[in-house]
Order: structure tokens, then C-alpha cells, then sequence
């Protein structure tokens, strides 16, 4: 009989997957969870070096690009929790982490219009669930987004860096080093604009962390 009355309480407590809407007990559905693992980069630093060097946990193409979709667009904050918990993964078993110094972890913001009509900001539940693994600081009201700006989407390079010129403002200053954190990681325009202004008043800029880069090369397949 209680084994039946337990039955009946694990279907009641489980959940719908936010990416398929099979029924899950855990964030993410197996199936899902795999298709996500899929796209993770084999070398996450491949893109650590330059004027703001950046690690991106993986290939922002099917799973993930969805996943990002979801967080951002479809009310689905929960993504964030397991997707900061991988970046964070990958990060602690990088090189590049076990030669840094004490970071502090500062979100791109988003700007408060935005932030209004979305209710959250992906990238500082990211950062909250990639610190909460890292133990690193986490400075989430570092930066302010003073300037709504357009869409990057569709931007050219030159495009880009207009687009968020002056964009940011130190809303509270963060400890230096710095690690910026965002999903999407393109042709760093973002990155450079924040950093400029942290840059501004002595704060050291690391680099950035994201989730996704697009079209960085082979993915590897964790089983």
C-alpha cells in the first residue's frame, strides 16, 4: 500500500521539462540534459587570449541555442541553474582558473526597461548558480545598463561597437579582478564596452565567461 501511495506521490510532485515538457523529476529531462551535453566544447578556452579574452562553455547551435531561447524569452529562470553549474564545471577544470587569482564575478546587466518586462536577468542567474559552484564573489549590481540599446542580432562588427558605446555605467564598485559573466559570447563588442568602463576607474578586467560562442569548432559528447 505505501509503496503505491509513494508511486502516486512522485507523479504528483514531478515536474514537465522546460525544453520538451516530458515529465521530469530534475531540472532537465535525460534526454534533454544529453542533447545540451552534446554541444559542449572540447576546448572552452579556445578563445582566451586578446584585449578581453573569453571562455565559453559551448556551441551556441541546437540544444543550447534553444535552452538560451527558453531562459531569456520563455520564462524559464531554472534553466540557469544547471547551465551555470556546467560553465562553472568546465571553468574549475580549466588551466586558466588554477593559474587566477581571487575574481569577483560581475554580470552584464540589462537595461532596467528590459529587466522590467522580462523579470530577471539571465545572465545573473547564470553567474549566481556558476559562483555558487566556482566559489568565486559574485558582484551582481556592478555594472548599471544606462542606455537601452538595440539588438545585436543582425549587427555588423563596426555596427556592434556603436551600438553600446557608453551603454554601461559602475553602479557599485566590484573587486578587482574582474570575470564578466553573460550567455552569449559573439565578437566581444558587449565585453569591450563593459570592460571600458570598469577599465576607467582602475578595476582590472580578467576576461568573460559564457555559456555559449557560436560556431567555435567540434563539440564533445559526454555520455
Amino acid at each position: 500500500m505505501w509503496n503505491g501511495f509513494k508511486s502516486f506521490l512522485d507523479l504528483f510532485l514531478q515536474s514537465n521539462c522546460p525544453l520538451c515538457q516530458r515529465p521530469t523529476e530534475t531540472e532537465l529531462c535525460q534526454y534533454c540534459q544529453r542533447q545540451l551535453l552534446d554541444c559542449q566544447l572540447t576546448n572552452p578556452s579556445q578563445l582566451w587570449q586578446g584585449e578581453i579574452p573569453a571562455f565559453a562553455w559551448g556551441n551556441y547551435t541546437g540544444a543550447l541555442k534553444r535552452a538560451i531561447a527558453a531562459l531569456k524569452y520563455e520564462n524559464q529562470p531554472q534553466l540557469a541553474q544547471p547551465l551555470g553549474r556546467w560553465m562553472g564545471e568546465a571553468w574549475l577544470k580549466s588551466k586558466i582558473a588554477a593559474k587566477t587569482p581571487k575574481l569577483t564575478v560581475v554580470p552584464i546587466p540589462l537595461h532596467g526597461s528590459k529587466l522590467q518586462q522580462r523579470g530577471y536577468n539571465q545572465a545573473e542567474l547564470l553567474a549566481r548558480s556558476f559562483c555558487n559552484f566556482t566559489g568565486l564573489r559574485l558582484q551582481s549590481k556592478g555594472l548599471q545598463r544606462v542606455r537601452s540599446t538595440e539588438a545585436q542580432f543582425g549587427l555588423s562588427i563596426a555596427q556592434r561597437e556603436q551600438n553600446l558605446a557608453n551603454a554601461f555605467k559602475i553602479d557599485r564598485p566590484p573587486g578587482s579582478p574582474v570575470l564578466l559573466l553573460d550567455d552569449i559570447y559573439t565578437t566581444g563588442a558587449t565585453a569591450r564596452s563593459a570592460a571600458q568602463i570598469l577599465q576607467q576607474s582602475g578595476i582590472l578586467v580578467y576576461g568573460l565567461v559564457a555559456i555559449a560562442a557560436p560556431q567555435l569548432g567540434r563539440s564533445v559528447k559526454i555520455i
